[in-house]
């Protein structure tokens, strides 16, 4: 179980600067000052198409954009050494990027560890983010082509984000194929994410249990279909060999009894978020306060929705009826705040909010669009805009709702 605690959502291409310099430094400090648990991050890989970190060329290796000082020198010793520790993903990246890329490796695994110690010495955790497919092209598809079916291709049924779904257009598994590995891709993908977070969100949790595969060449994902996955087997195979691999199901979306019972049985916190409660059309949704789980991550927006102003101003009439009625007896004059308040006093044990509603932004400072294909992944802080203000603020919240630790 989870202890009670809360964390704030920012990615580091967000960051002033977007790099893993005085700026990140910056942000521990704050979430600190915060009364904060974990930082939550998106992808660290390379992005892909559309700047997306969740179609990244590599599910192992770290973004050279990210570095704060990208011609540190690096000797050959410290490269072979990398090259040994990361031998079953380190040549193949070096095939697909080029020369440099295992010394940019050496010089992400430097400041991202030091980054990393430095927060734990503020009593703030990393949470990752395990986007469950490859990108089409990349370092894993290439290198490992017997791992992939090509004939379709990722995706999601029409949704409350599209009409017509979304086509995501990548490889999918051959779990089969997988299989006979003992499922050696996965556990050593798990071994890398376990070197850089305390704590990851496995994306598309349902993915395991069953896949919406669409055909090569399609359009949209509409005339997809529902393949079945390799359920628990993946997991009891990192788990045989890593021991604890401490994970969220990102258990959005379409989710049946097995994807449920799949969750219960790995003894894995779901999420809900309060963007997605208040629907008049679902009035048992696992969203709404009442309904919440103390097994659970709740999120007041995660990095596929509006702020929470944007939310608000294209809401419903229903929907802010029943929001309104839920934010009864909630002190506070901004909506945004009494938003935060009322998922931090949830019973769900970790509760995370976007930096973008602690600062009040509007739809402007969205994240992601899903769906849209560009202008997406863009959105940065300035320097100075987060303050000791907002920090003491978002404490007192913490405060009030148990969720910082003395």
């Amino acid at each position: 179980m989870l202890e009670r605690s809360s964390g704030v959502q920012l990615h580091v291409s967000s960051l002033p600067g977007g790099r893993l310099g005085p700026e990140a430094y910056a942000f521990v400090d704050w979430l600190h000052r915060a009364g904060q648990s974990w930082w939550q991050l998106l992808p660290v890989g390379p992005p892909g198409q559309g700047r997306s970190p969740y179609k990244s060329p590599s599910a192992f290796a770290g973004w050279r954009g990210m570095l704060a000082e990208p011609a540190a020198p690096v000797s050959s010793e410290e490269i072979e050494a990398f090259r040994a520790r990361h031998g079953y993903w380190a040549s193949g990246w070096e095939a697909f990027a080029g020369r440099r890329a295992l010394a940019d490796q050496v010089r992400f695994g430097r400041e991202w560890a030091a980054l990393r110690a430095y927060a734990a010495d503020r009593g703030v955790r990393l949470i990752g983010d395990v986007a469950i497919y490859v990108a089409r092209g990349g370092a894993d598809h290439l290198g490992h082509p017997s791992l992939f079916r090509d004939e379709v291709q990722s995706g999601v049924p029409p949704d409350a984000f599209s009409a017509t779904g979304q086509l995501w257009g990548n490889p999918l598994y051959d779990w089969p194929a997988l299989q006979r590995t003992g499922y050696r891709w996965w556990v050593e993908r798990f071994r890398r994410l376990f070197e850089l977070f305390d704590l990851a969100r496995v994306d598309h949790f349902r993915g395991f249990v069953a896949a919406w595969e669409v055909p090569a060449g399609a359009h949209d994902a509409r005339g997809g279909r529902w393949r079945r996955g390799p359920g628990h087997a993946v997991f009891d195979a990192a788990r045989r060999e890593l021991g604890d691999v401490p994970l969220i199901a990102e258990d959005l979306g379409v989710i049946t009894p097995p994807v449920v019972a799949l969750r219960e049985r790995l003894g894995l916190p779901g999420m809900a978020v309060l963007q997605f409660a208040f629907d008049p059309d679902e009035p048992d949704s696992v969203h709404d306060p009442g309904r919440h789980r103390e097994h659970q991550v709740l999120y007041t927006g995660t990095h596929d929705n509006d702020t929470l102003l944007g939310w608000w101003a294209s809401l419903p009439d229903a929907r802010r009826g029943l929001a309104l009625d839920a934010l009864r007896g909630v002190p506070g004059r901004e909506l945004e705040w009494r938003m935060v308040r009322l998922a931090q006093a949830s019973v769900a044990r970790l509760c995370i909010v976007q930096v973008q509603d602690v600062l009040g932004l509007g739809s402007e400072a969205r994240m992601n669009h899903p769906g849209r294909e560009t202008g997406q992944w863009r959105w940065r802080l300035e320097r100075g805009q987060l303050t000791r203000r907002h920090a003491d603020r978002l404490r007192a919240v913490s405060e009030e709702a148990g969720r910082v630790r003395s």
